[in-house]
């Protein structure tokens, strides 16, 4: 079960842009994330097509559980 990130913002367009980060650290610490996402807003360290990201909309842990099937 691979875990990721997820890092959600809305741009200049006023559309939702993510950003995924592999293996996040457990217990998720709220403050931090949301420092570094104040971060990424005020460096303007990330662009998008739809423009600047302009204000955090939200985070969230993804567990992905993918089983294979044989054919």
């Amino acid at each position: 079960m691979a875990k990721k990130l997820e890092l959600k913002f809305t741009n200049a367009d006023g559309k939702t842009v993510t950003y995924s980060l592999d293996e996040p650290v457990e217990p998720v610490d709220t403050a931090l994330i949301n420092q570094a996402m104040d971060e990424i807003i005020t460096q303007n360290t990330f662009t998008s097509s739809g423009g600047d990201l302009i204000e955090k909309k939200s985070a969230r842990i993804v567990e992905r559980n993918v089983q294979e099937i044989e054919l």
